[in-house]
């Protein structure tokens, strides 16, 4: 019979974290690293205000699940987000690691998107659609790697 010293947690919703924001979207963990001391798996809730969205990004080292509970939408896909599934609520979708995306929120209720991953810590990279780079965060002076350097 299996055996672990591990407890089984049960995470209530006044224990959730807000993990991270983006553009308008917030999302809530309930099985991390950090809360549950999870070494191969994060499951969280994300909230996606009315015609709201989460910035354009892409997860560096992970897998996603995706279930939407609640609200009709968008999930805006590729380099230039140029791809368009529509989703709602009993919709799955399956994003690999590196694929760039952005759930985009049409109706007039909260988007409710139960987020599911490989991996207790994601690694999260914002995305310039636009320009079809990644947007990084530097200090100043910080060379831009896109970018040719200036010649005086």
């Amino acid at each position: 019979m299996p055996y672990t010293d591990k407890p089984i947690r049960l995470i209530k919703p006044h224990e959730h974290r807000i993990e991270v924001s983006s553009g308008e979207m917030i999302r809530l963990e309930g099985v991390s690293e950090i809360l549950t001391n999870a070494e191969g798996i994060h499951m969280a809730v994300a909230r996606i205000p009315p015609m709201g969205s989460s910035s354009a990004h892409y997860h560096v080292n992970c897998e996603s699940g995706i279930y939407v509970a609640k609200g009709h939408g968008r999930f805006l896909v590729g380099d230039a987000l140029d791809e368009v599934l529509e989703m709602g609520p009993g919709y799955f979708l399956y994003v690999p690691p590196g694929a760039v995306h952005q759930p985009v929120n049409d109706s007039d209720e909260t988007m409710e998107l139960i987020v599911a991953r490989n991996t207790p810590v994601e690694v999260v990279q914002e995305w310039d659609a636009k320009e079809r780079r990644p947007i990084f965060t530097k200090p100043a002076n910080y060379p831009d790697p896109f970018r040719a350097p200036e010649t005086k």
